[in-house]
């Protein structure tokens, strides 16, 4: 490999596993293992360690990233460095003084909904009030923004997350029409598709939620997206995606060369490839261009090469997940993987 490699493109740091919620897809099994939190002065190398790096854009997230002392710092180093940096929030613990730090310190701040309604976003979130409380996180934000407005150009951009699992594909409309409204100042509405990884690579999961082929199909066909932007109110721009580019395999990374993506964990270790398991080093003991190389090197490990390049579906996908985080799995990882429960279809009461 060459010495000089471009570097990432943006950076996620899931700055902590520490989460109220208990969502059935969640990525990284947030709230059920501990939260390899970091202190600010080890918080603030990893940063200083990721800005060297020159992304385009670093998001924090979780976990729960309000649940860090010190967050505002952590995003004050980037901002420091002239870098751009987000965070994401179920918005369970958001108070009025939180959502002021959120606007001061961040460039941008999404709000995770995942659903139209109560009963469908509380279901996938796996707790009760979810649903509420994350409106009314977006509200307080929303309000902010306002003010702000009024005053000249907002600090921050404001926007609504939407994952899409199969059950709540039929809310997508809805979403448009009675939550985003809901909002006057909001900047951007994303749905993105499920990916297989974390709980949603579980068989059970992958069998009853991830999207089918036809309704990742309609995720990729920009009609959905031009009559979802229609729903909602002007100056809101909506972005519709299957995360395809996420699966790394030949031909996807082919197909997206400008998409260069590092995942760090919340101790500083740098994931050699974001929904796979597999770490290549730690950002606190090791140069931070030595781990980017070390993953980029990972892409084209001939296992992984292997194994992702026969898959075309759903659910070839999970199972290729399965294997790579199997094979590339530290003992302790794999002994989470092994006591990993499988997911159970809610049975209607």
């Amino acid at each position: 490999m060459q010495d000089t490699i471009a570097g990432p493109t943006g950076v996620i740091w899931d700055i902590t596993y520490a989460c109220p919620l208990r969502c059935t897809h969640c990525y990284s099994e947030s709230g059920r293992r501990p939260s390899r939190q970091l202190g600010l002065a080890d918080m603030l190398r990893v940063a200083d360690a990721l800005a060297s790096l020159r992304p385009e854009l670093v998001t924090l997230a979780g976990g729960e990233p309000t649940l860090v002392p010190g967050l505002d710092r952590v995003a004050q180093r980037f901002t420091a460095a002239g870098i751009p940096v987000g965070v994401y929030t179920s918005g369970w613990r958001l108070t009025p003084e939180t959502a002021g730090s959120l606007a001061r310190a961040f460039d941008v701040v999404t709000v995770s909904v995942d659903g139209a309604t109560a009963a469908v976003h509380d279901r996938i979130r796996g707790r009760a009030g979810s649903f509420d409380r994350a409106l009314a996180a977006a509200e307080l934000l929303d309000t902010i923004a306002g003010r702000e407005r009024a005053a000249g150009p907002a600090r921050f951009r404001l926007g609504l997350d939407f994952v899409v699992t199969r059950g709540n594909f039929d809310q997508l409309d809805d979403f448009c029409t009675a939550v985003v409204p809901r909002l006057r100042h909001v900047d951007t509405v994303s749905f993105a598709a499920v990916v297989p990884t974390g709980l949603a690579s579980r068989p059970g999961f992958a069998a009853a939620e991830l999207l089918t082929e036809e309704q990742m199909a309609a995720l990729s066909d920009g009609r959905l997206a031009q009559r979802l932007a229609s729903l909602v109110p002007a100056g809101v721009t909506v972005t519709v995606g299957d995360n395809l580019e996420l699966r790394m395999d030949p031909a996807g990374r082919a197909a997206h060369p400008g998409f260069r993506p590092l995942q760090v964990e919340p101790d500083g270790a740098v994931r050699a490839m974001p929904i796979y398991e597999g770490t290549v080093g730690d950002l606190r003991t090791e140069p931070a261009q030595e781990l980017w190389r070390r993953a980029v090197r990972r892409w084209d490990d001939d296992f992984v090469v292997r194994t992702l390049a026969p898959v075309r579906t759903m659910a070839e996908w999970a199972e290729a997940t399965r294997r790579l985080d199997r094979h590339f799995a530290s003992p302790e990882v794999a002994a989470r993987l092994i006591r990993r429960p499988d997911f159970v279809i809610p049975v209607a009461g």
